[in-house]
């Protein structure tokens, strides 16, 4: 039996590379390495296979004497809040913006925090080892019990962060992509204020994610429009990521709403250090705008495990990444689409302005994404034709332009992305460098 952690716990197609027996187990282990008899907590997103792998893990949990609190549908960052409500380790079964039949589990350690190297390695390393002769029977077997009012709670909370502000005569659409946010999103912004239509909030057990939510805005874009709303949100189907739609109908990236964040906290006083994290990937129009008004930039690989770790190193307030993940460290242990979204509606409305123009602080440039399926990734560290072949194109992007190339950690993919001042110079570039790839690591 094994298990590896990826950059945001552990996923694969349910009941197939995610069975019933290995969340049992996984279950066992985390209680092992990661609780002291203390409850652990435990929510879903809306997958039909949610229902089957939370009692999967819940048998696994209380097989080794843990008990645990059920949470029910709750997003991510939901989980984590109670997690540290309660001072208990958590655990969120989902697959984020994944489609249906994929499934994961992400781990908490108490105070909802995301789970350590050392942990993950810890797990990983005892997977498959059971209580044995050790079993707790009887009364030490653990007792699974439902956790009361947990989505009230959560909404509680993100209303809180305004700190009694109010979003009254704002029309807002949201799009709840038919996943964890269906029902807390609708009920916290009305809570603040806002007029609120709402999305995709129907979900079946299969349609999550499906056509919808933060990885298919299309349909929230339309419906700002043709609504004359001021602005829309939409989750993905775990809700600890956001994108924004402005009045005018225009996409708001994780770039542009962290820009807009930055600016408001540095405005307030608020912003510690004087910088936010941001991953890699992140667009150069973002650093550039920052920079313009004196705002640093630390940067981090991609995952937003490590946008925390670089905000806990440097005693940041702030970071995220381009596909909608927002720290707000002040508010939250773990990024929050949410608490997100609140937040920016709340300086539309203390700014007096409209989110286009509070957006249009950042110029983003063009930006392609290629993914290279090659033979062996690895040959690409010695390979001299392509080693000339990216200092040509940077040589050619200048400071007008950036390129990252890095290996997927899983597939055998090399991922190329480019950005230059024209969609088509960076066409050009990206083309030149795929090439190059798949002449030093061969065609997969």
């Amino acid at each position: 039996m094994t298990l590896r952690f990826g950059t945001d716990g552990v996923r694969g197609i349910a009941n197939r590379e995610l069975t019933p027996e290995l969340v049992v187990a996984l279950g066992r282990t985390a209680a092992t390495v990661l609780g002291d008899g203390r409850p652990f907590v435990v929510a879903r997103d809306t997958r039909r296979s949610g229902p089957m792998l939370e009692a999967a893990l819940v048998a696994g949990l209380c097989s080794v004497g843990v008990p645990v609190l059920t949470g029910g549908v709750l997003p991510t960052p939901a989980l984590a809040h109670l997690s540290g409500v309660h001072d208990a380790p958590g655990a969120m079964i989902s697959a984020s913006h994944n489609p249906f039949p994929d499934n994961g589990v992400k781990l908490f350690a108490r105070g909802g925090r995301k789970l350590t190297d050392a942990e993950e390695a810890a797990i990983e390393a005892r997977l498959g080892s059971g209580p044995g002769d050790d079993a707790p029977v009887g009364e030490g077997v653990g007792e699974p019990g439902p956790l009361p009012d947990a989505g009230a709670q959560y909404v509680e909370h993100v209303v809180g962060t305004l700190g009694g502000r109010r979003l009254d005569g704002l029309r807002v659409v949201v799009d709840c992509a038919h996943g964890a946010a269906f029902e807390v999103a609708p009920r916290a912004l009305r809570l603040a204020g806002a007029r609120v239509e709402v999305l995709h909030d129907r979900p079946d057990g299969t349609n999550i994610n499906a056509g919808c939510g933060s990885t298919d805005p299309g349909p929230l874009r339309r419906a700002v429009r043709e609504e004359g709303a001021d602005a829309g949100l939409a989750f993905d189907g775990d809700a600890d990521r956001v994108v924004a739609v402005d009045e005018r109908g225009a996409l708001v990236d994780g770039d542009q709403i962290l820009a807009v964040a930055a600016l408001d906290l540095q405005r307030r006083g608020l912003l510690r250090g004087g910088a936010l994290a941001v991953t890699v990937m992140s667009n150069l129009g973002l650093r550039r705008a920052l920079a313009e008004h004196g705002v640093r930039v630390v940067e981090t690989p991609v995952g937003d495990r490590n946008v925390l770790a670089a905000i806990e190193a440097h005693g940041l307030s702030l970071g995220g990444e381009q596909s909608g993940h927002v720290v707000f460290a002040d508010l939250a242990t773990t990024g929050d689409g949410l608490l997100t979204g609140l937040q920016l509606l709340d300086v539309v409305v203390r700014s007096g302005q409209p989110l286009s123009e509070l957006a249009s602080v950042v110029q983003p440039l063009p930006q392609i994404l290629r993914n290279v399926r090659v033979a062996d990734r690895a040959r690409l560290d010695d390979a001299p034709g392509f080693r000339a072949a990216l200092v040509e194109v940077e040589a050619g992007l200048g400071e007008a332009g950036r390129v990252l190339v890095r290996a997927s950690g899983t597939e055998p993919v090399i991922r190329v992305m480019v950005e230059a001042p024209t969609a088509g110079e960076a066409e050009a570039a990206a083309a030149r460098l795929v090439a190059a790839v798949e002449e030093a690591c061969g065609e997969g």
